[in-house]
């Protein structure tokens, strides 16, 4: 009993140990436990912008800060495509199909912005992408549909995306959480994805998301 009440104590005077703790005793294990990072250079931060407008008016590199945003009436990445208005960082150069692997990067969405996908893997057996992360409200939703995290609108997160391919699954933690999973579309030319890209329908006017400390990870 002594010993629960000093646990207890030392998280009370020092919360900051609880994630050390809860590592230690196995109860939330860090989703990139078995993993091995994967060296990133600039080249492969791909940028994907409105094609008539100059990189520095919708995208800036601060600090170690991403800053990525769009307008829902700017034009498409490339003048023969009838896709909607982004601005994305493409992850270039580490493209998969097979094997277990990983993003985790720290985000930001600042109030308003609703209709914007955040964070994808493109490509799939079927379809264009395995998944979409997308902010409505404040709320994360795979796709327009199931409801992955709430409350996120102006604070830094944590996002980490799994992708099983063998085992046909992706799933999603926020901040070391799991709170998602879902199965694949399939194998294909897969990349991960972040930034801006608005919906087909029910988006904001202004879409703007911040991106920091971005890495891969591949299963051992």
């Amino acid at each position: 009993m002594r010993g629960s009440y000093c646990y207890l104590l030392l998280l009370f005077l020092f919360p900051s140990s609880l994630k050390y703790f809860s590592q230690l005793c196995g109860a939330n294990p860090d989703p990139t436990n078995g993993f091995i990072s994967v060296p990133l250079s600039e080249y492969n931060f791909e940028l994907q912008k409105p094609y008539d407008i100059p990189l520095e008016q919708r995208y800036s590199y601060v600090d170690g800060v991403r800053h990525l945003w769009v307008y829902a009436d700017d034009k498409p990445h490339d003048p023969n495509s009838q896709t909607q208005p982004r601005t994305e960082v493409r992850i270039r150069g580490l493209d998969y199909s097979s094997g277990i692997w990983q993003f985790e990067g720290y985000g930001f969405v600042p109030n308003g912005t609703s209709g914007a996908t955040v964070a994808q893997i493109h490509g799939a057996a079927q379809g264009a992408t395995t998944i979409i992360l997308r902010i409505y409200n404040g709320d994360m939703r795979y796709y327009s549909g199931d409801l992955v995290a709430t409350d996120l609108y102006d604070k830094w997160f944590r996002l980490n995306i799994v992708h099983d391919v063998d085992g046909g699954t992706v799933t999603v933690y926020i901040d070391g959480l799991q709170k998602f999973q879902v199965k694949d579309k399939g194998p294909g030319d897969l990349y991960f994805k972040c930034g801006v890209y608005a919906a087909p329908r029910n988006i904001s006017y202004y879409m703007e998301s911040r991106w920091k400390d971005i890495k891969i990870y591949k299963k051992c």
